[in-house]
């Protein structure tokens, strides 16, 4: 419809004041609540093509689009600004198209799109802030998806490295062979609580060395914990068979935890890469940089980059006793991938205390190749907090994945069990609609926030089912599902033709106008990278159904038009909202 007012309006300046258009910026807007009208424009840039005042100029424009466009039931104009009313069979009719429409029509993007998330450490099981970068991750891998691209999913683990050296260190000196089957513990967690071990005695060691004299960056570098520690990394490097057989053991479970965790989120990849063979080509990239002067090579053998005349510093790509850097492994991977997909664009989901890291990777590759670091973008986040404050995983107080999955679960056992809604279904039915509310309420009260910004996650606040979460939008879903099944029940038939004669209320046509965007609202998530466009949309549209709900009747009407129209326009908002939310990986059940 915007596009076909712009079109008029483009029009009714050549014919009216014979101005030549050759670069038209036009404003089409939904019309403010509180004045008449669907549609609005912008009339004040328009004045220099008509030279009268923009309230002449807009009734100029609204008499010409009035005569020529059968679709504009009235216009009225209040200063600057053009205000179209559509006619009510036009909005049946949209409803129509909507109803016809099962399948969305797919345009926009047509690119290749790789994008990686998760990227999780083998040292330490998934925590609160992993199921952010996953849920944003795999919530707009569906959106560009949707939006007409070739999506690939990637993982990168990070299973190689100094950190991943400590907890092999704990857990060889302090271990006694424990196993996630000896202990009765998902191998992640087994390997998290070394590496927290691990931090313990290695704060003894350095306080130790402070009281001995030395200062603490001293103690630090000299504590025997990291001196063992890096002993561990060369050795690993160099392919210590007893040194690798330990690290393949404890990543083996990691790896199981892992898949264990992203099953419970829905998360899946289409492929997934480790740092302990990528880090082979970084390698070989740095010795080509070095041949071709890209990098330099300081008296201790480390191997650096300067970027200070780019504004940033030099930053080193390999250690003086030839280990690899984050740096070094992101770079070979990056131009795997390139090699291998050859991708329009590559998007990393990390959060924003790497900003620096991959300002600093897009002008590596630069140098390599300009045209591979113009197709990379970072998809920057903002961390997630408790109430209670930050977390830290080397002092064990992150909030484990799985803990927060089973608490979300058990909050909405209870919540489920004090309400009583559920009390007819069967227990297998109640369990699996429970664990859809829990997930939902995790996810979506995840989602809604802008990615670039921090956030607190509040579980009591996210299982709420009034307010902005995903319980209302999930409830109101079923609320839909209920109301098409009585009509079922009642013999009501609702899916055929709806008269144009229909009269409309000004609440069915809000609702109508909301569903009519949903195809631009996927696009404008795809272009922000913004999956919280998406859900603030699906629980305004929520919001809405629900106060025309409890305004109007919909199975007590007697009027069997309007009762078809009703009932039609709950089953196009019931399937908008079931897209959606799946857009953010949230089930919606159809009983609640």
């Amino acid at each position: 419809m915007e596009k076909n007012i712009i079109k008029y309006i483009k029009e009714g300046l050549e014919t009216i004041y014979k101005a030549e258009i050759y670069d038209l910026n036009i404003s089409v807007e939904k019309t403010r609540e509180g004045i008449d009208g669907d549609y609005t424009v912008v009339v004040f840039p328009l004045v220099k093509y008509s030279k009268k005042k923009p309230e002449d100029t807009a009734r100029d424009l609204g008499v010409f689009i009035k005569q020529r466009f059968d679709d504009i039931a009235s216009y009225n104009v209040i200063k600057g600004f053009l205000n179209f009313k559509m006619t009510q069979e036009y909005w049946i009719n949209r409803l129509k198209k909507l109803t016809l429409n099962n399948d969305r029509q797919k345009n926009g993007g047509e690119q290749k799109i790789m994008i990686e998330f998760s990227s999780p450490n083998t040292n330490k099981p998934l925590h609160l802030g992993h199921i952010r970068n996953n849920l944003l991750g795999d919530s707009v891998s569906r959106i560009l998806k949707a939006a007409g691209n070739d999506v690939i999913k990637v993982n990168l683990i990070n299973d190689r490295g100094i950190h991943i050296c400590k907890s092999m260190l704990a857990w060889t000196k302090w271990g006694e062979n424990s196993t996630p089957d000896s202990t009765n513990q998902k191998g992640d967690k087994l390997v998290g609580e070394y590496y927290v071990l691990f931090d313990k005695k290695y704060k003894e060691q350095i306080a130790e060395l402070v009281n001995t004299g030395m200062t603490e960056d001293e103690a630090k570098e000299k504590a025997p914990l990291m001196l063992e520690t890096r002993e561990i990394l060369q050795k690993w490097e160099a392919g210590d068979k007893d040194i690798r057989s330990t690290w393949a053991m404890m990543n083996s479970w990691v790896y199981d935890g892992f898949e264990q965790t992203y099953n419970k989120l829905g998360i899946s990849f289409d492929k997934i890469y480790y740092e302990s063979s990528t880090y082979l080509l970084g390698k070989e990239l740095v010795s080509t940089g070095l041949e071709k002067g890209i990098f330099t090579k300081d008296p201790d053998n480390s191997v650096w980059i300067d970027l200070t005349e780019e504004g940033l510093d030099r930053k080193i790509l390999l250690r003086s006793d030839g280990t690899t850097v984050y740096m070094t492994q992101d770079l070979g991977t990056a131009f795997e991938r390139f090699d291998e997909f050859n991708p329009d664009k590559m998007i990393y989901v990390v959060g924003n205390e790497q900003d620096y890291h991959f300002n600093v990777l897009k002008k590596i590759v630069g140098r390599f190749d300009a045209d591979y670091s113009s197709k990379i973008e970072h998809l920057s986040y903002g961390m997630v907090e408790l109430p209670e404050g930050k977390m830290k995983s080397r002092e064990g107080t992150v909030v484990d994945a799985d803990d927060l999955i089973e608490e979300m679960i058990l909050t909405a056992t209870k919540i489920s069990e004090e309400s009583g809604k559920m009390d007819d279904l069967s227990e297998s039915e109640r369990e699996r609609i429970i664990k859809m509310i829990a997930l939902g309420a995790l996810k979506y009260y995840i989602i809604k926030v802008d990615p670039k910004k921090q956030m607190t996650f509040n579980p009591k606040e996210s299982i709420d089912f009034t307010g902005n979460t995903g319980p209302f939008i999930q409830y109101t879903h079923a609320r839909i599902c209920s109301i098409l099944r009585k009509a079922e029940q009642m013999n009501i038939k609702f899916i055929g033709k709806i008269s144009t004669e229909t009269q409309l209320l000004n609440c069915e046509i809000k609702i109508l106008s909301a569903l009519t965007e949903f195809d631009e609202i996927i696009n404008e998530s795809a272009n922000r990278l913004d999956p919280g466009i998406i859900a603030n949309y699906i629980f305004s549209l929520a919001k809405e159904f629900n106060q025309f709900y409890h305004d109007h009747s919909i199975l007590k009407e007697k009027n069997a038009e309007i009762l078809q129209f009703r009932l039609q326009l709950s089953h196009q908002v019931a399937r908008t909202i079931k897209n959606g939310m799946e857009l953010l990986g949230i089930e919606v059940p159809e009983k609640m």
